[in-house]
């Protein structure tokens, strides 16, 4: 297996010791390289012997570096190798229920441990063979986020549809006893996985060193699921009963284990009507990505940055109207947060804005388009729109439906200011609006 070699790192081990873009990657100590996991493993040490093919001749170079220093090459793809796809059939995939226009990067199914490893991506470990089971205990890739979604193998097998999901209980032990450690997380389904299948799936993982948390988040329902299997939201009564389940288990395994393992997502919370635990209650934040502990993190750092400002908070003598654009779920939350926590010459209103691309069922911020922004947030009185970054593409800016930035701002006849999701990084996009308001 080989991989061009794209790019050389200037002054790196690899551009000292004569390596070239266009020279093909062969093997490091005599060892074929798979893929950037097995490329980081092998240059970790201090002296290497690089095989190259550069034209029709096979090169080696040794080299010296200090440990797990870059050795410098870039690659044409980060991974090295192809994304691995999912072979899942389940119950509740989001890339099912997208919309006609929605484009086709959205469309593609990922499930690659090592991207899991990387990135902090969901995996399912259906298409991880014995053999890969062992390379990721081999190379240490720890820790994994795994979805379990439940541990009951017929269960399993048919929210996942797939036979490959059975094996699941099998993998995570063997993954635990090789010192890999895994963040697991349900996507629960009313009537599906919850109530008794969830007390099983707790019971069960909690019982696995290798497992470090658990997070439990309702299912993704669009407007868009003609021809998929029935499924329904979570009612109140049915989020205050998952909620239940899991506070039973958080007391009783932080007196056991000194963790509450099983964390909940905001949304649940949010579901049931019920309020937002405290800070000490996410741990570590572990699950943060997962939308577990969002708000309240926001609101805690939130809060500190205030406490902490003094002056920048109470200073006045310029006054500016903001508009905060968000998901219906978190708009409430925000208006409590801000009204306990004034900025001097800032008027604030929170807009939770309703999904007409995904569906009124989906509620969260992230998911809001520039299409939404522009129709209903057109006439609005304010001097600019914030926004969480998290609606935009990192690389390219773009709202989901393809809309750009510029053109919702254009739309509106103001500036909209995309803001980082940590506490601080609202109130200072606050502070510095005010305080340059003409």
């Amino acid at each position: 297996m080989a991989h061009i070699i794209t790019g050389i790192e200037p002054h790196s081990p690899a551009a000292r010791a004569g390596i070239r873009a266009g020279d093909r990657l062969l093997r490091i100590d005599g060892q074929a390289v798979i893929d950037f996991i097995d490329y980081q493993a092998f240059t970790a040490n201090r002296r290497l012997r690089v095989q190259v093919l550069r034209g029709d001749r096979v090169l080696d170079f040794h080299i010296r570096k200090d440990e797990y220093a870059p050795l410098g090459l870039d690659f044409e793809t980060p991974m090295m190798s192809g994304t691995r796809l999912c072979c899942n059939k389940c119950l509740f995939c989001f890339v099912d229920q997208l919309p006609v226009d929605a484009r086709e990067t959205m469309r593609v199914k990922d499930d690659d441990w090592r991207m899991s490893l990387m990135m902090g991506n969901y995996v399912t470990l259906t298409n991880v063979s014995d053999r890969e089971i062992g390379r990721i205990i081999e190379r240490h890739a720890s820790p994994l986020y795994i979805s379990v979604h439940c541990t009951d193998p017929e269960l399993r097998t048919r929210v996942l549809g797939t036979p490959r999901a059975a094996r699941l209980m099998d993998q995570l032990r063997t993954l635990s006893e090789g010192g890999i450690e895994f963040h697991c997380q349900c996507v629960l389904c009313p009537g599906i996985n919850d109530g008794d299948a969830l007390d099983r799936t707790i019971r069960e993982l909690c019982e696995i060193s290798g497992a470090k948390s658990l997070a439990l988040v309702p299912v993704g329902l669009t407007g868009h699921r003609e021809g998929l299997c029935e499924l329904h939201p979570y009612t109140r009564d049915e989020a205050r009963a998952v909620l239940e389940i899991a506070e039973r288990w958080r007391s009783r395994l932080l007196e056991a284990r000194g963790t509450r393992f099983v964390f909940p997502s905001d949304e649940f919370y949010l579901q049931a009507d019920w309020p937002i635990p405290q800070d000490e209650a996410y741990e570590d934040y572990d699950q943060i990505d997962d939308g577990v502990g969002l708000l309240r993190q926001l609101d805690t750092e939130y809060t500190e940055a205030w406490e902490e400002s003094g002056d920048a908070v109470a200073r006045g003598g310029r006054s500016v109207h903001l508009s905060i654009a968000c998901g219906k779920s978190a708009a409430d939350f925000l208006r409590d947060m801000l009204a306990r926590h004034p900025v001097e010459g800032a008027a604030i209103d929170v807009y939770g804005l309703e999904n007409t691309y995904f569906g009124p069922t989906v509620t969260v911020s992230g998911l809001i388009t520039g299409g939404d922004l522009m129709a209903q947030m057109r006439g609005v009185p304010c001097d600019a729109v914030l926004i969480t970054e998290v609606m935009l593409r990192e690389n390219d800016g773009l709202f989901l439906d393809n809309v750009t930035l510029p053109e919702v701002s254009e739309s509106l006849g103001k500036p909209v200011v995309p803001v980082g999701r940590r506490g601080e990084d609202l109130l200072n996009a606050i502070c510095k609006l005010r305080d340059g308001a003409r």
